[in-house]
């Protein structure tokens, strides 16, 4: 059975935080937004932090639930990447960018889905 988007964007935000992502967060765009069901949001302090966050989030999807992002927007050297999984895009942003664009503000209109384990 495929994995649905609510859980799908849980457990890419405990992938993020199994490699130490931090400001983990997760938002139901379902209404808001017609370009994805749910975003999740976590930051890196380095470049190889923001490496291994790539490669965890992409490889333990991959390994736990059979599904690849079909597309990546970006590189670590960008400091900004995307990976999409259609009903979920995860967004892996350096801090100064995220405090700089404010993704947050963004949402603030979506309703925050909790993802650790037992809330």
């Amino acid at each position: 059975m495929a994995i649905n988007g609510k859980r799908l964007a849980q457990a890419c935000a405990k992938a993020a935080d199994d490699i130490k992502a931090e400001g983990i967060r997760v938002w139901d765009m379902r209404g808001v937004s017609n370009l994805t069901d749910f975003v999740v949001l976590c930051s890196g302090n380095s470049m190889p932090q923001l490496r291994a966050i790539l490669r965890d989030v992409a490889g333990n999807i991959l390994e736990l639930h059979g599904v690849k992002p079909t597309h990546t927007e970006g590189k670590a050297d960008t400091r900004w990447v995307v990976l999409d999984f259609i009903d979920v895009i995860v967004h892996v942003m350096d801090q100064e960018l995220r405090d700089h664009y404010g993704l947050e503000e963004l949402w603030k209109g979506a309703k925050e889905v909790s993802w650790q384990a037992g809330t």
